[in-house]
């Protein structure tokens, strides 16, 4: 029976993906954001299935993101393989509030090997965020970038630039050029080129990572134009659909088969409405994207010299299949019981690197040792690990070893999007050193207990679990790890959203998080057992 590609090929957070093909290898590499560590590669062999092979940015010589905010940190990474090795294009982007212009450093690096290591950074300049580079066929290469123009009113993008690169001096060379003023979409991002039987291709993001973002072609004979703009622009887009299941569909690029059939990779998301009358989070009529921006695929054929998608304008869910043999990956297991001397590549932590000063997997062996420093709100210092939520229906679990003597110290499960968007099972102490259970959160810089405080005994530790329900979290916890007990009613998840939040800085995605905090600076440990997570989709109606 002749395989279907089932988007989203890659569920959760993975937003950007730019997508190569390496004789019969196919690698995307997806934006992270404020996570660590920076720029997450994906491999399949047949399209059809994909698995997550490692991170590009593994130290913070390659990646500073202190004090980063919510969605700040890497954008729009772009991987290319030329002369043997891997190129890596991506943004650290600093300041992205309060004020019109950005900080938009960007850099390169490079690899012989696609799982590492990768070199220290190359400056590429800082016109705008979103650099990608191309590899002409007569040796030369290119940087390609957007303009950030912050003396703009409404629309800060200023086109696309297209400069020279120098690969023996690592530097650009000659003067940069806008290529593209982009179209009537506006927000004309995220440019790469490909060449093709003579032609140029300047493919582009437009219309915004909203519900009006699109993927847009234009052409040239020569690398710096003109372009002309595709005839029946754009060429993929799920605007105007708004019952399309893969709605934002847009920043994306081509790839070719070993056979010749071509595919378009795009981000996307997958929205679930809002309950009537829930405070605190904005009206979005369009949903809510719990999951974040997730990568998607659809199959392409030209004519007349111009892509179109096969199935039309509007993303699919079922794609055929390229014709290759099938290759699926053996299942992760999906309980980490914490045996390993390092953490597994589903983690990402906040700004920073796990590292001796926070955490440990060998000062107890077999357990994980959190060490706790800022509360959830901080941009700084937060002894948190945590993995994506990738379905709507997912279980995660740990138990936890801690004794907290003071309301200071505190250890738990969260459900995290932001540092002003979570949901915390929270174990702590009274002030006369009791030990407490509560959730508590933070919704749009407001903060809420959404439970009182439950004096508890825990002789052997705390068993947590964290339901997700598609629409609803819902909270539990064990003494023994045996019977269980619901704490609080179910909380509402699109405040943990793209869109759940008060701008529209937002684009990461939902995650089940172990986090510890101790405000005194005493850096109060606490042990975790397990962390299991499950996808529970299958099981549902």
């Amino acid at each position: 029976m002749k395989q279907v590609i089932k988007n989203p090929i890659l569920t959760g957070f993975n937003p950007d993906p730019s997508i190569i093909r390496v004789g019969n290898d196919y690698f995307i590499a997806t934006s992270t954001f404020e996570w660590f560590p920076g720029v997450q590669i994906h491999h399949s062999k047949d399209l059809v299935n994909w698995r997550l092979i490692g991170h590009v940015l593994t130290k913070k010589s390659q990646l500073d993101m202190t004090g980063m905010d919510n969605s700040e940190g890497v954008y729009a990474p772009t991987l290319s393989y030329s002369n043997g090795k891997f190129w890596l294009c991506f943004s650290n982007v600093h300041a992205c509030r309060g004020g019109n212009w950005m900080a938009t450093p960007c850099y390169l690096v490079t690899a012989d090997n696609i799982e590492g290591p990768w070199s220290e950074p190359i400056a590429i300049g800082s016109y705008g965020f979103d650099p990608s580079m191309f590899h002409d066929d007569d040796g030369k290469k290119y940087i390609l970038n957007m303009i950030w123009d912050g003396r703009a009113q409404t629309n800060f993008f200023g086109g696309i630039v297209l400069q020279e690169f120098d690969p023996t001096s690592n530097q650009l060379i000659g003067k940069p050029k806008n290529i593209f003023k982009g179209t009537e979409l506006g927000c004309t991002e995220g440019p790469q080129i490909l060449k093709k039987d003579g032609y140029y291709y300047l493919v582009t993001a437009e219309g915004g990572t909203a519900r009006d973002h699109a993927v847009t072609v234009c052409r040239s004979k020569k690398i710096w134009g003109p372009y002309e703009v595709h005839p029946d622009n754009p060429i993929l887009t799920s605007r105007f659909q708004e019952h399309a299941p893969l709605a934002r569909a847009g920043h994306g690029f081509f790839v070719d088969t070993q056979h010749g059939e071509w595919y378009l990779t795009h981000l996307c998301s997958r929205r679930i409405p809002n309950p009537e009358g829930y405070q605190f989070i904005p009206k979005y009529d369009n949903g809510y994207s719990i999951l974040g921006r997730e990568t998607a695929i659809q199959k392409v054929h030209w004519q007349n010299n111009w892509p179109y998608v096969t199935t039309g304008k509007t993303p699919v869910l079922k794609v055929e299949a390229p014709n290759l043999p099938p290759c699926p990956w053996p299942k992760t297991i999906g309980i980490d019981n914490f045996t390993d001397t390092k953490l597994s590549l589903e983690y990402q932590t906040l700004n920073q690197p796990f590292d001796n000063s926070w955490g440990s997997l060998s000062e107890k062996p077999g357990k994980l040792r959190l060490k706790g420093r800022h509360y959830l709100s901080s941009r700084y210092q937060q002894s948190l690990i945590a993995r994506r939520f990738k379905s709507f229906y997912a279980t995660a679990e740990t138990k936890l070893e801690f004794s907290p003597e003071t309301p200071l110290e505190m250890a738990g499960l969260c459900a995290y999007y932001a540092r002003n968007g979570y949901y915390f099972l929270k174990l702590s102490a009274s002030d006369d050193g009791k030990t407490e259970i509560q959730i508590v959160g933070n919704i749009n810089d407001n903060y809420i207990e959404f439970t009182s405080p439950t004096t508890i005994n825990p002789n052997e530790g705390v068993w947590m679990r964290l339901d997700l329900k598609k629409q609803w979290y819902h909270f539990s916890y064990s003494l023994d790890g045996i019977q269980w007990h619901t704490i609080g009613e179910p909380l509402n998840s699109t405040p943990l959203s793209d869109e759940g939040g008060p701008d529209i800085f937002r684009f990461t995605g939902s995650f089940a998080a172990l986090f510890v905090a101790d405000i005194s600076g005493q850096l109060k440990h606490a042990d975790f057992d397990y962390f299991s997570y499950q996808d529970n989709e299958k099981t549902q109606s």
